[in-house]
C-alpha cells in the first residue's frame, strides 16, 4: 500500500504561527504533526510515502530527510499552491506517481493514535473513509450513511447553511483507503479533468460526493470506536490536541483555563450549574431567537434592571443587574477599602473585612488582610469581632463546604449591627432550605445588608454571565452603576431574562430534581471506601473527605482524568487539617454512575498502592 500526504496548504487558518513555521511542523507532545502521522504509518509497515508538498516545500523536506533517513520519500511539488486547494494537489499526486496498489490518502492537518489506521487497515472494503460521529467543535465535510455503513452523501462545508442539521451526521476524518482500481480509473479521471478544467480551488470531496451521487462508487464509512484523534485547523485546536494527546497536562490545562470547556471531551464535576436547566422549551426559544439577537444591541441598565425585577418579582430600585456576579468584587474592593468609587460615594476609611474560611476563593483573594473565621460560625461568637465600620461577608450556602445558616439569624444579625456592612453571596440558595434575604429586605429595608448572587448556577447558564446585586441602599446601587458600562449585558442574556418569565415551574422543578440528585449521589459518594464523611450541602455539590493523604488524592485526580476524563476538585488546600477533601458537583444522575464507577476504580488502584 502507498500513502499520499498532501501538505501543500499555506495553513492560512492556523496563522499566525504558520507565518514562518509549516504547520505540519508545529509540536504536540514533543513531536511535529508529520511525526504523528509517519510514525503511525510506520506502525503499520507502510513505507511507500508520497508527500505533495507547495508552502514552504524545503523547510519540510529537510525536517523528514533529517527525521526520517531510513525511507526514501517522494516527493510532488504544487507550485500553484498559493491558489489552489486540495483537489489540484489530488489531482497532481495522481498524475505523477505510479499506482501499482491500494492508496492511503492523509490530509497533513491531523494527529492520531496508531489505532486509527487500524480500525481502516482491517475493514473489509476497497473504499473507504474514515469517520467519527459529528460532536460540537468539528469542522469541514460532513457524511451521511446508511444502515450497511455505505456513504450516501457528502456535504461539504459550503453547502452547510445556517440551518443546516447535524444530528446523525458523521465527520470525515480526511483519511481514505482507495483500491488501485479505482485510483487508476473514475476518481484520477474525474478530479483531474475537474482540477484542470473547471475549478482548481475546489475540495477533492466535491468529486467524491459527485460519483457517490451518480452512483458509479461505493464508498465506505469506516465509523471510529472512540480511538484519539484531532483535526488541527486553527490554534485553538492545538489546545484541544494537547488535551487528547498529552493526558498528564489536563490537570493544569483545565485549571488556568478555568472554563472553555466545551473543546474538551471531560465529564467535568468541577464546575458548577443548574444541571436540569434551562428546559428544552427555553433552549427552542433561545436557538430560534439567535440570529436576531446577535444583530441588536443590548438594553440600558435601567430596563435590565426592571427586566430582571420583574423575574424576581421585587422593586427595580433594590437591583442592578451584572454581568456575572464576579463583575461586582472589583467594585466591592475598591469600595470597601476607603477609596471613592466614583464621585458619588464620599470617602469613608478603610474597613475591617470578615471573610469566612474556607470559602469561595474571589474574598479572600480580593481581601488578603481580611479576617478569618469559621464557615460555620457561631453568630453569638462572631458578634464580638464586629466593629462599628465593619464588613462581613457570608456566603450562604458556603462553597466548597455546603454549609447553610438560617436566613432569619443573617437577617437578625444584621439588624442587631446597623454601622457594620453586611453582605451575603447566595448564588446557591436556591438549592437549599432555606428562603433568599432579599424577602426579609423587602419586607423591612435593611441600608447595611446586601445581597449578591451568581445566577450562572441557579439558572444553569454560566455561558450568559449573569448575575444581581440586591439591596434596599440606594447610594449603594448608585455608585455600583455609576461604574458599569452603557451595555452591559449581550442581547441574548437580555432576552433570557424576558423568557424566564414564562419558564418559572420547570425552574422550580429543576431546583426539587437537583436535591434529589445531591440525595442520591452523597448516599452513593458514602458507600465507597477511603471516603470518610460526605457532608450535608445547601448548594448544588457536595464536600468529602477522603481517607488518604492529599497527595494519594492528587494521583487519583490525575488517574481520573486521564482514564475516564471526569474532572474533581481537589479543595484540600483550603483546609488546615491535612486531610483530602473534595468538591463534587451535582450533575445528572446516569453521570453519576459514570462518576461512581470511574471513583471505585480509582480507590482501588489507590488502596492497592497504599497497601
Amino acid at each position: 500500500m502507498k500513502a499520499i500526504i498532501l501538505t501543500a496548504g499555506y495553513g492560512r487558518r492556523m496563522r499566525p504561527l504558520t507565518h514562518t513555521t509549516h504547520k505540519t511542523l508545529l509540536r504536540i507532545n514533543h513531536k511535529t504533526v508529520i511525526e504523528w502521522i509517519i510514525d503511525a504509518l510506520l506502525s503499520h509497515h507502510i513505507t511507500e510515502i508520497v508527500i505533495v508538498t507547495g508552502y514552504l516545500a524545503a523547510d519540510l523536506r529537510a525536517f523528514l530527510n533529517q527525521a526520517y533517513p531510513q525511507l526514501t520519500f517522494e516527493y510532488i511539488h504544487n507550485e500553484r499552491y498559493a491558489e489552489t486547494n486540495n483537489i489540484f494537489s489530488m489531482a497532481i499526486a495522481l498524475e505523477n506517481t505510479s499506482i501499482t496498489s491500494d492508496i492511503l490518502l492523509i490530509e497533513c492537518d491531523l494527529i492520531f493514535e496508531p489505532g486509527v489506521l487500524t480500525r481502516l487497515l482491517n475493514a473489509p472494503h476497497p473504499n473507504a473513509a474514515l469517520v467519527d460521529r459529528y460532536q460540537r467543535g468539528m469542522d469541514g465535510t460532513v457524511v451521511d450513511i446508511d444502515a450497511q455503513n455505505v456513504i450516501t452523501s457528502v456535504i461539504p462545508p459550503h453547502l452547510q447553511s445556517e440551518t443546516f442539521d447535524f444530528t446523525h451526521k458523521y465527520k470525515t476524518l480526511n483519511i481514505y483507503r482507495f483500491s488501485k482500481e479505482f485510483c487508476q480509473g473514475d476518481f484520477k479521471n474525474i478530479i483531474t479533468h475537474y482540477a484542470r478544467t473547471i475549478d482548481s480551488n475546489a475540495y477533492y470531496e466535491l468529486v467524491l460526493g459527485i460519483l457517490i451521487y451518480l452512483q458509479r462508487n461505493t464508498i465506505y464509512a469506516v465509523p471510529l470506536q472512540g480511538e484519539r484523534w484531532s483535526e488541527i485547523d486553527d490554534p485553538n485546536d492545538l489546545k484541544i490536541a494537547q488535551y487528547l494527546f498529552e493526558p498528564e497536562q489536563r490537570q493544569s490545562l483545565l485549571a488556568s483555563a478555568h472554563g472553555g470547556f466545551w473543546n474538551y471531551p471531560v465529564l467535568d464535576f468541577c464546575y458548577l450549574r443548574n444541571m436540569h436547566f434551562p428546559s428544552g422549551a427555553l433552549l427552542s426559544e433561545l436557538r430560534n431567537s439567535l440570529p436576531h439577537l446577535l444583530h441588536n444591541y443590548g438594553s440600558s441598565q435601567t430596563l435590565l434592571n426592571q427586566k430582571l425585577a420583574y423575574f424576581l418579582l421585587c422593586d427595580p430600585s433594590h437591583v442592578t443587574v451584572l454581568n456575572g456576579a464576579a463583575q461586582a468584587f472589583p467594585f466591592l474592593q475598591q469600595y470597601f477599602s476607603g477609596d471613592k468609587v466614583s464621585e458619588v460615594e464620599p470617602d469613608s476609611g478603610p474597613r475591617t473585612i470578615l471573610v469566612p474560611s474556607p470559602t469561595f476563593g474571589e474574598y479572600s483573594r480580593l481581601f488578603p488582610s481580611a479576617i478569618r473565621y469559621p464557615d460555620h460560625p457561631n453568630l453569638q461568637h462572631l458578634n464580638q469581632k464586629v466593629e462599628p465600620n465593619s464588613v462581613i461577608f457570608f456566603v450562604n450556602p458556603n462553597n466548597p463546604t455546603g454549609t447553610t445558616l438560617p436566613s432569619q439569624e443573617l437577617y437578625e444579625f444584621a439588624l442587631s449591627h446597623p454601622q457594620a456592612t453586611i453582605g451575603v453571596d447566595e448564588s446557591f440558595i436556591d438549592f437549599s432550605d432555606q428562603p433568599s434575604l432579599e424577602t426579609f429586605i423587602a419586607q423591612k429595608p435593611l441600608p447595611n445588608l446586601f445581597v449578591l448572587k451568581s445566577l450562572s448556577k441557579s439558572l444553569g447558564v454560566p455561558g450568559l454571565r449573569l448575575g444581581y446585586l440586591y439591596s434596599a441602599n440606594p447610594s449603594l446601587h448608585q455608585a455600583l452603576r455609576s461604574c458599569l458600562p452603557i451595555w452591559n449585558l449581550n442581547a441574548l442574556a437580555e432576552h433570557f431574562l424576558e423568557c424566564l418569565l414564562k419558564h418559572r415551574p420547570a425552574l422550580t422543578q429543576a431546583f426539587e430534581q437537583t436535591k434529589r440528585d445531591r440525595t442520591h449521589l452523597a448516599q452513593a459518594l458514602q458507600s465507597l471506601s477511603m471516603v470518610e464523611t460526605v457532608y450535608p450541602s445547601g448548594g448544588n455539590f457536595l464536600h468529602a473527605t477522603l481517607s488518604c493523604t492529599p497527595s494519594t488524592l492528587q494521583a487519583i485526580s490525575q488517574e481520573l482524568l486521564i482514564q475516564h476524563n471526569l474532572y474533581i476538585k481537589d479543595i484540600s488546600d483550603r483546609f488546615s487539617d491535612n486531610k483530602s477533601h473534595i468538591r463534587l458537583a451535582v450533575r445528572l444522575p446516569s453521570e453519576h454512575v459514570t462518576l461512581i464507577n470511574a471513583l471505585k476504580s480509582a480507590l482501588n488502584d489507590a488502596e492497592a498502592t497504599i497497601a
